[in-house]
């Protein structure tokens, strides 16, 4: 019969607090970033025209007003657009410290930026501006 040896256990390593700390840095730095960029998403100008909040409670008051008196099937649709009226107008509602987040993103743009090799010319096309990135120390120069 064979005898089994015991097995030594490996210890886990453990992370040096330097290493802890580059590491809340950079997800700290990835959720600036992230919310900056969202914040410039949301704000994108959107093909056609704009609905001012006052047109949307107006069409919304119209099938709140004609919504008994339709067919199954338009009562869905009715039903569907109102849902849809009232998501954009909550949208609408929200109002974005872009002051702010504009002023965090360029604290750690470049640090970040460096660290995960992003470029000038991939900044500019997710909607960055010239004048974040020049305050950011961001140049399309590299070397």
């Amino acid at each position: 019969m064979a005898t089994s040896t015991p097995t030594k256990t490996r210890k886990k390593p453990t992370m040096s607090d330097t290493h802890k700390a580059a590491l809340a840095k950079g997800r700290e730095e990835g959720r600036i970033v992230r919310r900056y960029l969202d914040a410039l998403e949301e704000a994108k100008p959107r093909r056609g025209r704009r609905r001012s909040p006052e047109a949307i409670s107006r069409r919304i008051a119209e099938i709140d007003a004609t919504i008994d008196e339709t067919d199954s099937l338009s009562r869905l649709h009715m039903v569907q657009e109102r849902e849809r009226l009232e998501a954009e107008l909550r949208i609408g509602e929200r109002k974005v410290d872009t002051a702010s987040l504009e002023k965090d993103f360029v604290r750690v743009a470049r640090s970040y930026g460096e660290r995960k090799g992003i470029s000038y010319s991939a900044w500019r096309k997710v909607g960055v501006t010239p004048a974040v990135l020049e305050k950011a120390k961001i140049t399309r120069a590299r070397g």
